[in-house]
């Protein structure tokens, strides 16, 4: 954060009840730097999962532009800079975003340097996309969301939306927020990566996978409860758009359907199997995970 060529911004350090040593770490950021950093938590150290904690630290921003980067990830210095310039160059876009780099290379063992990769835009890059495009790309597979470390958006956007769905605590969160952005609003999408999501295994990602909650190619539980949430968002906000419902129902099929979908795909009952063979094999030696402070950063 502290090597941004971009130099007007605040860092909020939202701790979600952490367990380890974050709090002490975060709070002496705050003493260090009085002017930039501030921490925050909820009443009492609670944890109340990534959507709370992120609404909170966009309840105490100061600034016109958000933007989000976990204790995980890393932003390249200039992603401030660059994005806030698309925002101001781009007045209709509530939004910005790029690829993002999935990051493994970060242990420094060679031979994680072949795994990285940039998650694919599926989307023709310097373009704004007018709603509610991007949420029929992202429910048909076309494109990939955005990583929540990817994106800087407007203050007032988030707020006209409603910020985080906190009924989505943990997975899917970030889906759930970007939906809402981009049912109402034109986002821009860059051709940049600015930001890199580090991959090990005590990320959120890697214990719900272990716990057999997640898995990037199956269906999974996390999944169906996010798609039956936004199927109650659309029918409330009353959205029509034919697109938007018809993708979301193919996304739903696998869910009412399980039997045909993994007759009709035997390369999916093949890694349905691995899967769980996996999933036996990982709660032999189980992986705890602790919770950290999340960083909230304004433009």
């Amino acid at each position: 954060m502290f090597a941004q060529t971009y130099g007007n911004w605040e860092l909020l350090l939202v701790d979600d009840g952490s367990t380890d040593s974050s709090t002490k770490i975060a709070q002496r950021y705050t003493e260090q730097y009085p002017g930039k950093v501030r921490y925050l938590e909820h009443e009492g150290h609670c944890n109340r999962g990534k959507s709370a904690a992120r609404n909170l630290g966009i309840y105490h921003a100061k600034g016109e532009y958000i933007a989000f980067l976990d204790a995980d990830d890393i932003w390249l210095p200039p992603k401030l800079e660059h994005q806030v310039a698309i925002l101001e160059a781009q007045p209709n876009a509530a939004m910005v975003y790029g690829s993002t780099q999935v990051w493994y290379s970060w242990t420094g063992n060679p031979k994680d340097i072949q795994l990285d990769y940039q998650r694919r835009l599926g989307i023709q890059p310097n373009t704004l996309i007018k709603p509610p495009a991007l949420l029929t790309l992202f429910l048909q597979g076309e494109a990939e969301p955005p990583g929540t470390c990817g994106v800087l958006v407007r203050r007032k956007v988030i707020e006209e939306v409603g910020g985080f769905e906190e009924a989505v605590r943990d997975m899917y969160e970030d889906q759930a927020f970007f939906a809402k952005v981009c049912l109402k609003a034109t986002v821009f999408v860059e051709s940049g990566c600015w930001d890199r999501y580090r991959q090990h295994l005590e990320s959120c990602c890697s214990i719900a996978n272990d716990k057999g909650q997640y898995h990037h190619e199956l269906p999974h539980p996390a999944h169906r409860t996010f798609l039956n949430w936004l199927t109650e968002y659309l029918s409330e906000q009353g959205i029509k758009d034919v697109q938007v419902w018809k993708a979301l129902q193919k996304a739903l099929w696998p869910y009412r359907y399980p039997v045909l979908y993994y007759l009709l795909r035997p390369r999916h009952l093949v890694m349905l199997a691995k899967h769980l063979l996996k999933l036996i094999g990982r709660r032999t030696f189980p992986v705890r995970g602790r919770r950290r402070p999340h960083g909230f950063a304004r433009g």
